[in-house]
């Protein structure tokens, strides 16, 4: 069996001043995001439209705000609703963790409708313009997760030759490496799949449509792997709570991409 190698949290130390580990993958997320946004708006369905490296810029720095605000009250309302309704304030103490990716997910969309009201652009397009780049930042964070050795995965077989210890679990344990599991499935596989789609001109819509439906799946199947947070356990079905905020997300993408393929068919 795999140990995990239990890394120092702190990547950088000067002085008083700490960089950690999960804040620098924060940093590639948010690079790699602004690197393939603005390779995404020069392919020609995007160029021709007046798409330029500007928006990606601000692009980006309303989707930070929105990760960072949905991805903390989505944690809050998701797993814990009766501790932080009870201590509204607790919601700003980023510093004790916490952060849902669906609630991540409300939060960028809301923050990406605003700025194409403010830009006259329309919200689909938008979008279908930044699905593609996310998932590498997911990645990302995944990475950051197994460096800290937190959200391991639910007991493996002995015999599996990637099985690994996690002491953070307080248990001896082999355990799945499910933040490796969802690095490569709702990170790189599903960027490689987007980015493929994404390449030619879809019907609008449909390049985020896919993003649902992929993430939803892709998650879903992750976390069978994953352990269920302590203080939630499995839930209806047995199911985790990670399981049952995506499948809201695989009906809606998928029909929605139905729905858009078919007015564009219309249309023509």
């Amino acid at each position: 069996m795999l140990q995990h190698p239990q890394f120092d949290p702190v990547a950088i130390a000067i002085g008083p001043l700490a960089v950690h580990w999960y804040g620098l993958t924060y940093l590639v997320a948010f690079f790699l995001f602004w690197w393939l946004g603005t390779r995404r708006v020069a392919q020609p369905h995007f160029a021709s439209r007046g798409w330029s490296r500007r928006d990606v810029e601000d692009l980006l720095f309303w989707g930070v705000i929105g990760v960072i605000v949905g991805g903390r009250v989505g944690y809050a309302l998701f797993y814990k609703p009766g501790q932080y309704l009870a201590n509204p304030l607790e919601m700003l103490m980023l510093w004790k963790g916490g952060m849902s990716f669906h609630g991540g997910l409300l939060g960028v969309v809301a923050a990406m409708a605003l700025w194409a009201r403010t830009r006259d652009r329309p919200f689909l397009e938008v979008m279908d313009v930044v699905a593609p780049c996310v998932p590498t930042g997911l990645a990302s964070g995944r990475i950051g997760n197994f460096i800290n050795g937190e959200l391991w995965g639910r007991a493996a077989d002995p015999a599996l030759p990637w099985a690994m210890v996690f002491p953070q679990s307080g248990s001896a344990l082999p355990r799945h490496p499910s933040q490796l599991y969802q690095f490569l499935l709702e990170g790189l596989l599903l960027f490689a799949l987007l980015w493929w789609y994404g390449q030619r001109e879809r019907a609008r819509g449909q390049v985020a449509a896919a993003f649902l439906v992929g993430y939803g799946v892709l998650r879903f199947v992750a976390e069978f792997f994953r352990e269920p947070d302590s203080f939630l356990g499995v839930l209806a079905l047995g199911l985790s709570m990670g399981q049952w905020l995506c499948l809201p997300m695989i009906a809606a993408g998928a029909a929605l991409w139905l729905r858009f393929g078919r007015q564009a068919a219309a249309a023509r």
